[in-house]
């Protein structure tokens, strides 16, 4: 029996990256034999089994064979005779398919450690076509390492598995298990670009991927399309280390653009309303989770008012605070804050200038939250008029808020 440490560590290892987790291919021994020395099943689909002490994983060498349509469409043979070369001619591209010994040798029969230096990432051989998840997954890879490029001969298949409908065969859970995983990395944008590249992004996102070619406000830099700034935005949710359901609702936030009429262009009236209705859509393909979900729509049908908080009078900022539950989730209108940071920014020339919106809308948001909404209800007779009331007294704080910084600004100089 042998054990060799494959795939993302020992890539991860020769990138000088951290290792988070290990994989193990055991070589030459039988689930029996596991089971003799201690290991405890866990796999399911094919053998797997945790060490007795570590509790890691350790898959016995496996290959494996296309039975049917989609990623599930496979069967299994794991057995002592199976080589490591066999097991590693099943993964997905080269740089994952590399082994390292127990005495730190490395084997690599598909050239990965080439890969890895030339900066590519290519599949391994023809199976790659087998499987519709290895399209999301290079497009993540591609997100992840930003520096390298996809080999165009991979590209090629990837368009294949495309034009063949494999990727009609995904369930929702997965797509947007790895559409997260993407808007996590380093540069998210590279994985929409791939997926655009190879025909994926029409199939998976239609929503998205009409955006291309949708010309911005012209003050927005005409040569920036809707498509290119929505990158944009999502590689500034990254910079700023934005959590997902923020990184999620820019991605969508301008959906609505790709459905304006060619005679209201580039001014994209209505937008925002159409881009809730579009968002709603997506998330219901996706099954995407609750807490994305809700942030989304807030993103999609308030940013263009956040953007214009400067201009809003108090009753406006308040019904945007009260539209977004702003008092009772802040959190939550923290994140939209933060969504629309990245939606400013992310335009060419943008970066650097200063946002006010959420600075003034913080502010206007502890104004409101410090109106003692209790001694409202107390002195209130009539039930039904709690809303108006509590609305009057927090346009009234904010009010006097904002005359007392345009007063600051006056005494300053700043006016």
């Amino acid at each position: 029996m042998q054990i060799f440490t494959v795939g993302g560590a020992v890539r991860d290892e020769l990138l000088g990256l951290p290792v988070k987790d290990r994989d193990y291919v055991v070589v030459g021994a039988s689930p029996e034999e596991m089971l003799a020395r201690g290991f405890r099943p866990v796999g399911k689909d094919f053998p797997v089994f945790l060490h007795p002490s570590t509790h890691e994983e350790y898959a016995l060498a496996r290959t494996e064979r296309k039975t049917g349509p989609g990623y599930r469409g496979f069967a299994f043979r794991a057995a002592p005779e199976v080589s490591l070369a066999e097991d590693l001619a099943r993964r997905d591209l080269t740089i994952n398919a590399i082994a390292r010994a127990a005495d730190g040798s490395l084997l690599d029969p598909y050239h990965g450690i080439d890969d890895l230096s030339r900066r590519v990432l290519r599949h391994v051989g023809p199976a790659f076509v087998e499987d519709p998840v290895r399209v999301l997954r290079i497009a993540r890879f591609a997100a992840r390492f930003s520096d390298f490029v996809v080999a165009p001969e991979t590209v090629a298949l990837m368009r294949l598995m495309v034009a063949g409908g494999e990727l009609d065969h995904l369930v929702a859970e997965r797509v947007w298990q790895e559409v997260a995983r993407g808007l996590m990395e380093t540069r998210p944008s590279r994985m929409f670009e791939i997926l655009r590249e190879c025909g994926a992004l029409a199939r998976l996102l239609p929503e998205l991927d009409r955006l291309w070619g949708v010309p911005q406000r012209a003050d927005y830099h005409p040569e920036v399309d809707t498509g290119i700034h929505v990158m944009m935005v999502i590689d500034q949710s990254a910079q700023r280390s934005c959590a997902l359901p923020v990184r999620f609702a820019v991605l969508v936030h301008d959906l609505g653009k790709g459905t304006t009429p060619d005679g209201d262009l580039p001014r994209h009236p209505g937008h925002e309303e159409r881009s809730v209705e579009l968002v709603g859509q997506v998330c219901v393909r996706l099954k995407v989770p609750v807490e994305c979900r809700d942030l989304a729509v807030l993103v999609a049908r308030h940013h263009g008012k956040v953007h214009r908080a400067a201009e809003l009078g108090a009753a406006a900022i308040v019904r945007l605070l009260e539209a977004t539950d702003a008092v009772r989730r802040p959190g939550r209108f923290e994140q939209l804050l933060e969504a629309c940071a990245c939606d400013y920014h992310g335009r060419l020339g943008w970066q650097e200038i200063a946002y006010t919106a959420p600075a003034l809308l913080r502010q206007a948001l502890a104004q409101a939250g410090a109106v003692d909404a209790a001694a409202i209800v107390r002195g209130c007779t009539d039930p039904a008029s709690i809303p108006a009331r509590l609305h009057e007294a927090r346009v009234a704080a904010v009010r006097q808020g904002l005359s007392a910084g345009l007063a600051t600004a006056g005494a300053l100089g700043l006016r």
